[in-house]
């Protein structure tokens, strides 16, 4: 069974709150899914207009859905792009235990 989409559509409406329209130019965060799991990012604009037009993308924090337990884990990135148990949050049915764990950030581990 596949991420449940109401959740997948919370993680999206979490992450466009995050940006006010007026800074949309500036950054912004996207959402990526497959199966199993949800990829956080934070983007920016290309650093120089005559450049690349691609935007980077950093990982934030990924979401996986283990659906024999009907549960989330939160996992962080290291420098070298492996993901990690973040194990200051257990699993949880409800998404929105580990959106505010990474809105919180009490470790600074998702946003520096």
């Amino acid at each position: 069974m596949a991420v449940p989409d109401t959740d997948l559509q919370r993680i999206r409406r979490w992450a466009a709150a995050k940006t006010p329209p007026e800074f949309l130019h500036q950054m912004r965060l996207e959402v990526d899914a497959d199966a199993t799991s949800v990829t956080i990012y934070d983007c920016r604009p290309p650093w120089r207009p005559d450049g690349d037009p691609t935007w980077t993308r950093q990982e934030v924090a990924r979401l996986r859905w283990t659906d024999k337990y009907g549960t989330w884990t939160l996992h962080c990135a290291d420098r070298h792009g492996k993901w990690h148990l973040y194990d200051q949050a257990p699993p949880s049915a409800r998404i929105d235990t580990h959106l505010t764990e990474i809105d919180n950030d009490p470790t600074a581990t998702f946003w520096g």
